[in-house]
């Protein structure tokens, strides 16, 4: 118990650093635990089961301006490697963002190969090493857009040429991310766990990313550090505490908060798990989040409490995020027991 008390003094401390910037070029998700490839793609497999899809959406600052609406979409495949412990996870990330009055969109589609290695003949303890590279597409509508040069003197007039010089209206450019994590058992119990991951996304460093005939852009490099621990508090409760800082450029984010689990029924194997909890976003958003345990099913609402400088335009408003996710075995013939995995 002290070790577990040592941890999430660490982690609140972690949680209470300052930083500089909530912004970053890289869109967000507050239920970014539901969304662990975009996070490492080291954290590829490190869940309860063999098989696991999740889809998260988002629609954001509808309350101030055309809402930003994002969808992730990813999908895990587990398997056992050679004779002893170790496993693969193969898997896929897609994901969709469109954003403001010119319906700018960016999709990605990035196959993740996840290997894991095990470190223990006792218990659950495997270092793991990931990488996701693939397809980023942007695009803009450009009949959506107005600028100065379509005022005539009186109004807006549609029939005036906006006056910018670019003709491509969409672009495409090869990323990838690469990552290390690792996950162990605490003490003899096989449910409270703990893992820890660094990852390095955009390292190639996309370039002449721009719609202007002239001109240039990259995507940043974002280095990112993840954590999380589970913990019994009684035989029908857990606690999971989960924790993101991500640093792009100039601009840093931090993340973290808690859900507290209550069993429904069967304490062995319950009919239902019902998680509440928050996290807080430093600087931008506080986000209370509920989540129904239904396995194989679990679904997630969370919505942002907005703390930043815009909350006067925003009343406090910020983004409604749901998500749905589906876990589970192969089948119910030993396959849980057919190599040691963590159970998160």
């Amino acid at each position: 118990m002290k070790n577990i008390q040592t941890i999430l003094i660490f982690l609140f401390l972690l949680a209470g650093c300052t930083i500089s910037d909530a912004k970053a070029q890289d869109i967000h998700f507050s239920q970014f635990f539901e969304t662990p490839l975009l996070r490492n793609p080291a954290l590829a497999g490190i869940f309860s089961g063999d098989i696991r899809f999740q889809a998260v959406y988002r629609n954001q600052w509808n309350s101030v301006t055309v809402p930003y609406q994002t969808t992730s979409l990813n999908g895990e495949y587990r398997t056992g490697i050679g004779a002893g412990d170790d496993y693969i996870t193969l898997g896929g990330q897609i994901f969709y963002d469109k954003a403001g009055s010119t319906a700018l969109t960016t999709t990605q589609i990035l196959p993740v190969l996840n290997y894991s290695k095990s470190l223990s003949d006792e218990k659950n303890m495997y270092l793991s090493l990931g990488g996701m590279a693939g397809i980023v597409q942007r695009r803009i509508d450009r009949s959506k857009m107005t600028t100065n040069s379509q005022y005539d003197g009186v109004g807006y007039n549609s029939a005036l040429a906006d006056g910018e010089n670019f003709n491509n209206t969409s672009y495409s450019y090869f990323d990838a991310s690469v990552g290390m994590s690792f996950n162990s058992q605490l003490g003899e119990s096989e449910t409270n766990n703990i893992f820890l991951g660094a990852a390095l996304h955009h390292f190639v460093k996309p370039k002449k990313l721009n719609f202007l005939i002239s001109g240039n852009g990259e995507v940043l490099p974002k280095f990112v550090l993840s954590t999380g621990i589970r913990f019994d508090m009684t035989e029908g409760s857990y606690f999971t505490i989960q924790g993101d800082y991500a640093k792009q450029g100039v601009n840093t984010e931090i993340i973290g908060g808690a859900l507290y689990a209550w069993k429904l029924g069967n304490n062995e194997d319950p009919k239902y798990v019902f998680n509440a909890g928050a996290f807080v976003r430093w600087g931008d958003a506080v986000v209370p989040v509920a989540k129904l345990e239904f396995r194989p099913l679990s679904v997630s609402l969370s919505y942002d409490v907005n703390i930043s400088a815009l909350k006067t335009a925003s009343n406090g408003r910020g983004g409604f995020e749901f998500s749905l996710i589906y876990q589970k075995y192969r089948s119910t013939n030993g396959s849980e027991d057919a190599f040691r995995c963590p159970k998160f």
